[in-house]
Parts: C-alpha cells; sequence; structure tokens
C-alpha cells in the first residue's frame, strides 16, 4: 500500500519551542513536524528534536543522571532519524518506529501480578519493569560483602557514585537510540563488584515490559532501562538478562530501547547471558559497551527471538594486553520479523584474543536477519588471535538474510580468520536420519534445532538454559505446521 503523507505523532503539542540544551545563543524557531526541516545545522531533524523535548517532559530531575543527559541531549541536537540510506541501517528498517505514536513511559507500573523469577530463587534478581525497579519484587540480600546493586546515588562524594561518573557520558560510539536511552532513562541502576571479590551466584536481571498499544494500533510506549556494571581488578561476576512481555502481553506494542554498560577490570570475568522473547509486535533495540582492561574475560551468550524489529548493537573494546573475548549469538525469526545484530570488536594490545560465533534461522517467508561484525585489530595488536563465523540458515523460499563479516587487519603478527554460510538444511544431512528409520519431518526438526542448540548450550546457567531450549522448540514447532516444506 503506498502513503502519499505522514505526519509523526508524539504527545507535545507541535509548535512549542525546544527546551534542551544547546550551545547556540539565539533561541530556535517554532516549528512543525509537517512543515520542512529546520535548516539550522543543530536541528537537522525536527522529529528526534521533538521526540527529545517529550522525553525531557515526562523525567523527574535527577543529579547523579544530569551529566548523562546533558551529553544525550547535546547528541540528539545534530543526530537525525536512520533511514534506509544510511549504511549502519542499510538492511534494517525502523519505519514501524517513526511511523508510531511513541508515549513515553512517566512511572512504574502498577502491577496486578507478581513477574515469576524462573529458576532457583535464591539468585540475587533485578525486576525492571518499563524502565523502572520494582524494589519489592527484587532480591540482593545475598551477595558478598561489598557488592552493591542498586540505583545510581546522587551523592557525588560517594566513592561508588564517583567511580561509575569517571565513566557516563564518554561512549563516542553510541548512536539516535543510545542518546535516546541516555535522555530517556528514569534511573542508573549500577551493579558494583569490588577489587578480588567474585560472586558465586549470577545476577538475574528480569526486564517486564508492561505497558503495551493494541494490535493495529499506533501507540508505542517506550521505555529506556540502563544498567551500569563494574567490575574491579580480579573481580568475577555473572549478568543474566532476561526481556520478556507481561504476561497476556505476547501481541502488545512497545519500544524496549535498553543500554548495558560494562567496565572489566585487570583479570576481571564476566559472564553475560542475554536472552529476548518480547512481543513479534515490539520493537527491542539494545545497546551494550564493553570495556575491557588487561587480561580481562567478557563471555556473551544471547539467545534472541522476539520483536517485530530486534537490533542489537555491541560494542567491545580491549583496552589492554591477554584480553579475551568470546561472544556467540543465535537469532530466530518465525515471523515477520527483522532480527539484527550489530557487532564491532576493537582491539589495541599485544595477545589480545576473540572468537565470534553468529547463527541465525529465517523460519518465515517474510522474516529477516541481519549481521554485520566488524573486528579491528589496530597497529599495536601484535599476536592477536581473532575468529569471526557466522552461519545462517533459510527455511522458507522468499526468508531473507543480509551478512557483513568484517576483518579490518593492521598489525602484522596476527592470525585472523573469518567466514561466512548460508543455506537451508541438507539434502543429504535429510537423507542419513531417513536411512536410520527417522521421519522427514523429525529428522528436519532434530537438524534445525541442533543448529540452533550449538549456542543455546553456551548458557551458562542451567535454569535459563532449559527455559530458552523449551522456547525455541516452541517456536520452531509452530514455524513447521505451517511450513510450506
Amino acid at each position: 500500500m503506498s502513503v502519499s503523507a505522514f505526519t509523526p505523532q508524539i504527545h507535545t503539542p507541535l509548535t512549542s519551542k525546544p527546551k534542551i540544551k544547546h550551545r547556540q545563543k539565539q533561541k530556535p524557531k517554532s516549528f512543525s513536524l509537517s512543515t520542512t526541516p529546520i535548516t539550522q545545522a543543530s536541528f537537522s531533524d525536527p522529529f528526534v528534536l521533538q521526540l527529545a523535548e517529550t522525553l525531557e517532559d515526562s523525567l523527574s530531575p535527577s543529579v547523579s543522571l544530569q551529566k548523562l543527559r546533558d551529553s544525550s541531549s547535546e547528541s540528539l541536537l545534530s543526530t537525525s532519524w536512520p533511514s534506509r540510506k544510511d549504511e549502519p541501517f542499510r538492511f534494517t528498517d525502523t519505519s514501524f518506529i517513526r511511523h508510531s505514536q511513541i508515549l513515553p513511559i512517566t512511572k512504574p507500573p502498577q502491577l496486578d501480578y507478581l513477574p515469576s523469577i524462573n529458576g532457583d530463587t535464591l539468585l540475587p534478581n533485578i525486576v525492571i519493569a518499563d524502565g523502572f525497579v520494582l524494589n519489592s519484587m527484587s532480591k540482593v540480600s545475598t551477595l558478598p560483602d561489598g557488592v552493591y546493586v542498586g540505583g545510581l546515588l546522587s551523592n557525588s562524594s560517594d566513592r561508588i557514585a564517583k567511580r561509575v561518573l569517571e565513566f557516563v557520558g564518554d561512549f563516542e560510539w553510541g548512536d539516535l537510540f543510545w542518546s535516546i536511552n541516555g535522555l530517556g532513562t528514569p534511573v542508573m541502576t549500577v551493579v558494583y563488584v569490588p577489587a578480588g571479590v567474585k560472586v558465586d551466584n549470577p545476577i538475574h536481571f528480569k526486564y517486564v515490559s508492561v505497558e503495551g498499544g493494541e494490535e493495529g494500533s499506533k501507540n508505542l510506549p517506550v521505555s529506556n532501562p540502563r544498567v551500569f556494571v563494574v567490575v574491579e581488578e580480579g573481580g568475577e561476576v555473572g549478568i543474566i538478562e532476561e526481556f520478556v512481555s507481561k504476561e497476556g502481553n505476547d501481541n502488545k506494542r512497545y519500544w524496549a530501547n535498553p543500554v548495558l554498560e560494562v567496565v572489566i577490570g585487570k583479570g576481571a570475568k564476566v559472564r553475560h547471558s542475554y536472552v529476548q522473547s518480547q512481543s513479534l509486535n515490539s520493537a527491542h533495540i539494545k545497546w551494550t559497551a564493553v570495556r575491557q582492561e588487561a587480561a580481562s574475560s567478557y563471555e556473551l551468550v544471547e539467545v534472541s527471538t522476539g520483536g517485530k524489529l530486534s537490533r542489537h548493537n555491541l560494542h567491545v573494546q580491549q583496552l589492554g594486553p591477554d584480553t579475551a573475548t568470546e561472544l556467540s549469538t543465535f537469532h530466530l525469526s518465525v515471523g515477520d520479523q527483522t532480527q539484527d545484530l550489530h557487532s564491532r570488536l576493537v582491539l589495541d594490545h599485544p595477545r589480545g584474543y576473540s572468537q565470534q560465533l553468529h547463527k541465525c534461522i529465517v523460519a518465515h517467508s517474510q522474516g529477516q536477519a541481519v549481521f554485520d561484525g566488524n573486528v579491528k585489530v589496530n597497529r599495536y595488536a601484535q599476536q592477536t588471535d581473532a575468529g569471526q563465523l557466522t552461519r545462517s540458515l533459510l527455511l522458507e523460499p522468499r526468508a531473507t538474510v543480509n551478512v557483513k563479516p568484517n576483518l579490518q587487519i593492521i598489525a602484522d603478527d596476527v592470525k585472523c580468520s573469518h567466514g561466512a554460510a548460508i543455506s537451508d538444511v541438507e539434502e543429504t544431512q535429510l537423507f542419513y536420519f531417513q536411512a536410520r528409520g527417522i521421519d522427514l519431518e523429525t529428522a528436519r526438526k532434530a537438524l534445525v534445532f541442533s543448529f540452533g542448540a550449538e549456542v543455546i548450550e553456551k548458557l551458562p546457567y542451567s535454569f535459563i538454559r532449559k527455559q530458552v531450549e523449551n522456547h525455541v522448540k516452541g517456536l520452531l514447532d509452530s514455524s513447521f505446521k505451517g511450513s510450506s516444506h
């Protein structure tokens, strides 16, 4: 269906003057989003400016977040909404968000149910609903001495706040969605692990999207949860991030726009599990930014199955020698979905190690997967060992995958490799099963699930691994029932 014109809808008077901070002395003119764009360089996109104002109006003042909000608002002044003409979004259409009525969520939800925390209830857990921490449903009392999990304190003399504020607002690689989160987050949750402390049990963050527009409506409530993790020298911690919808909201429209920042000190270790199974009518755009000091270790295992539009922007920077990074990701598209991973790994020091495995299955004729993985080995990163592999299964004739593995090597003493493969299930593998008396449908199901299981099995905690296995099997069973095969 063709559309001749569209005026974005945001709940703010369209002729109000911008209130976000800027460096120009003269006040900008009033504008309407239905008119031609403002010619001032600072305000390149009226839609983004209007969204920024709306987010600002929805927030309560916060001394601890002021630096983050200021840097984010300044960035938004000169940032346009991405289009398919922009290389990072060449294969990712964000018009689903752009053409919706965006509604910032201004207060915690009044829940009439208690969201279950699966698995061992003794695990430290934090429940974040629509971007707000629900303290009554969270439990952090079992943490070792010195470990802090809670909001960023407004007292600037607090040593943990001081430590976190050293890093807040200085990340140079963020895009529009990073800045939207920085301006719109109501609270920053901090995980602080002191030097030498090992946290035996993982800290489980359960993000629940409660508010949502009805299917077919334009309403798109947006939440901006933000978590900052600092692990000092020699510390160890596991982080589980699980993104779900409120029970009964599986078809609701909403936009989750989370950010996770991780700072890993010398010799420290972080194991990160990220599971996303939100509504198939939602947008889920996530940023993960990791800074690793010398001899540190970061392991990510990701399984993403939800969202009409799901994108993970992953940036990892090795800031010292003998640093190890391992990234394992699995994306599954069983409907009219886009599953997108944009990763960037920067190695700047000797003897760095990195391995990246990305696998995706597209099981719907209108489904799409995107992988853009960049590994940059700079001049001083000699004796680096870096590998990257992406493999994709297309199970329907018109299913689409766009992959762009990219190794940029400047150092001359390295061991680096990368590869990409796209296919359907191989006939020889199916024949192998049938020759042993296994019917075609069972054989196909087993092969498809085992393709993703290589990543799922890497989830380090049994309760979340079993939960993900059951969820993926259920989605694949449903897709096979409606398959053209």
